[in-house]
């Protein structure tokens, strides 16, 4: 593959998110709509303000603001100075693309649009075969009741419970800068998260997992960086962590990969930020920090998986993240969505909204709601067997 090496740029969101761009790449994402979405965003393409995107409508690109009214966050692809090319770096399989023999667009749904959709019907289609290829989006809200806050939540969320760092600003503890000169915010809440010490999955963990098993699951994107979807049984080649995970580690200035074993036991055991042996530079884990790219198998995936997809499912998220939270809106229109979450967010259709033909929202808890589903779908037993199998037994092991 042809490729031309990334350089920098003033533009934070010129950069391309595999670290570097075929000659005849259209987008950051590939130009996603393709065959797959009506909407694509192009990140490479955006004016000189970091605050807008660059949304592809058929022919008609738009520039939007991503930071208001919503107060959505971005994190630009910006890569640090070592470079990966694509081809080494690719860590899609033949197991990635399971569904390669039906990647045609999905047409199941031409014949539904005047109804307005409910759980129950969305559970029927599922059921006699009419939805067959899920994609699942999840976000914090679906590890609370694991004993996780979420980020945002007043009083509660991780953010307000970093207080007494005196953080300039509550995101800063994804910040490299901050990082560098004070590395324990983030030691401190790698700790909480680290997987496999002390939280379980939730029982909406266990429904992706299910989904899995089952065979319906194209892939689970997902913005937490706990692991509990692994913990919970989602095989590895259907999850795209997109804000990365604690498995591996490198170092922020070098690039240069860190021992994970050996990061995991310096912030657990010492309480410390590694140091790389290579530069003396600070090691953190592999998670996706504000202005680093996210990872290769997001643009790998995305654009086949939107167009195999028969119904998203969306979970526990504000949706203020880019570029993550615009993925619902590059669905093909006509694609049913439902979203659990304590709110309406993105550009879901209120319930009873005139000519709304796909947009399912039920409002409340994320477990309580899938339980609901799994009921629907005459799968609730399974769901709880699989969630009873994956709690952790010893929440002191370093597993």
């Amino acid at each position: 593959m042809s490729t031309s090496k990334h350089q920098s740029s003033s533009n934070p969101l010129s950069d391309d998110l595999s670290f570097s761009r075929p000659l005849t790449d259209h987008g950051t994402v590939g130009a996603v709509a393709n065959e797959g979405s009506d909407i694509s965003y192009d990140l490479s393409s955006g004016s000189e303000s970091s605050e807008s995107i660059l949304l592809n409508v058929g022919d008609k690109p738009s520039q939007i603001d991503i930071t208001s009214p919503n107060g959505m966050e971005l994190i630009c692809p910006r890569s640090r100075d070592n470079i990966i090319d694509i081809e080494e770096s690719s860590t899609v399989t033949d197991e990635d693309h399971e569904f390669d023999d039906h990647s045609h667009e999905s047409d199941n749904f031409e014949h539904h649009e005047e109804e307005e959709p409910d759980l129950e019907k969305i559970a029927s289609w599922i059921r006699d075969g009419t939805i067959k290829r899920i994609l699942v989006l999840s976000g914090a809200g679906v590890s609370c009741s694991a004993g996780i806050p979420d980020f945002r939540t007043p009083g509660s969320g991780l953010y307000d419970n970093l207080e007494k760092y005196n953080l300039p600003y509550p995101e800063a503890v994804f910040d490299l800068d901050f990082y560098q000169n004070n590395p324990m915010p983030f030691i401190d809440l790698a700790k909480e998260l680290w997987p496999g010490m002390k939280h379980n999955p939730t029982l909406s963990h266990s429904f992706v997992a299910l989904l899995d098993k089952k065979g319906y699951l194209i892939r689970n994107y997902t913005q937490n960086i706990d692991g509990l979807e692994l913990l919970a049984g989602v095989r590895d080649e259907k999850l795209v962590e997109c804000h990365g995970h604690f498995r591996t580690s490198s170092c922020i200035d070098c690039g240069v990969p860190f021992d994970g074993d050996e990061a995991k036991d310096t912030i657990l055991t010492q309480g410390q930020a590694p140091v790389c042996p290579k530069c003396g530079g600070l090691v953190k884990p592999d998670i996706v920090f504000f202005g680093e790219s996210l990872p290769v198998r997001f643009k790998q995936l995305l654009h086949k998986d939107l167009g195999q997809c028969d119904l998203m499912i969306v979970m526990g998220t504000s949706l203020k993240v880019a570029p993550v939270s615009l993925i619902p809106q590059m669905l093909k229109s006509r694609t049913p969505r439902v979203l659990f979450n304590r709110e309406l967010v993105g550009d879901f259709a209120p319930p009873g909204t005139d000519g709304n033909h796909r947009d399912v929202f039920y409002e409340g808890d994320c477990d309580d709601n899938v339980r609901k589903f799994c009921t629907l779908l005459g799968w609730e037993d399974e769901l709880l067997a699989l969630n009873e199998e994956t709690k952790l037994q010893n929440h002191s092991c370093l597993a």
